[in-house]
C-alpha cells in the first residue's frame, strides 16, 4: 500500500510520466479492412500522438504498393466494418478523369503520391471537416479525439481502382495489454 502511495505521488508530481496510453494511437492499413474488402498487396501504417491538452494530433502515415493511382487519404469516423464521414485529410489529388468524382481536399492539403507515400503533420481544430450526417461540426477536434479513443475512427487510402478505399485500418490506442 505504501508503494502505491509513493507511485501515485510521483505520477502526480510528474504529469509527463502519467500520460495516458491513449495519447498514442495507431493503425495497420490493409485491403481486407475496407468495406467492402479489397484484395490488394498494398499496406500502410498510421501512427499519431494526441497532445496532452487535446488540442492537436501529430500524425504520420505511410503506404506502399498501391495498385491504383492514389487520389485521397484521410481519417473517417466510423466503427469497424462501417463506412463513415471524412473528418481529417492527409492528402488529396485533383484528377480530371471522366466519370470520377474526387476532390483534392481543403486548401493546404498536400498532393498524394503513388504507388507509395509518406505524410506527417499536425491536425488542429481548424482541420476538422463537417460531417453533417454524423453531427461533426468544423473545429470539433475534441469530438474526433473522443471517437478515436472509443475505437470509432479509421484511416484509409483511396485509389482510382478502389475509389471507396484500397487500404484501411481501424485506429486504436497503443496499449500494451492489447498487443
Amino acid at each position: 500500500m505504501k508503494k502505491l502511495a509513493i507511485i501515485t505521488a510521483l505520477l502526480a508530481a510528474f504529469p509527463a510520466l502519467s500520460a495516458s496510453a491513449d495519447d498514442k494511437i495507431r493503425a495497420k492499413l490493409m485491403g481486407f479492412q475496407e468495406v467492402p474488402a479489397v484484395s490488394t498487396e498494398a499496406t500502410g501504417t498510421f501512427e499519431a500522438v494526441i497532445s496532452p491538452a487535446g488540442d492537436a494530433i501529430d500524425y504520420e502515415i505511410t503506404y506502399t504498393g498501391m495498385q491504383g493511382t492514389v487520389t485521397q487519404s484521410h481519417v473517417h469516423v466510423g466503427q469497424p466494418r462501417v463506412n463513415g464521414g471524412i473528418v481529417l485529410w492527409v492528402c488529396g489529388t485533383a484528377l480530371n478523369v471522366p466519370g470520377v468524382t474526387n476532390t483534392p481536399g481543403p486548401a493546404g492539403t498536400p498532393t498524394c503520391t503513388s504507388p507509395n507515400g509518406h505524410f506527417a503533420g499536425t491536425w488542429r481544430p481548424e482541420n476538422v471537416q463537417t460531417v453533417v450526417a454524423q453531427q461533426f461540426a468544423p473545429g470539433e477536434l475534441a469530438e474526433v479525439i473522443a471517437a478515436i479513443r472509443a475505437g470509432f475512427a479509421y484511416a484509409n487510402v483511396h485509389t482510382l481502382i478502389s475509389q471507396g478505399g484500397e487500404i484501411r485500418g481501424q485506429i486504436r490506442a497503443n496499449r500494451r495489454d492489447r498487443d
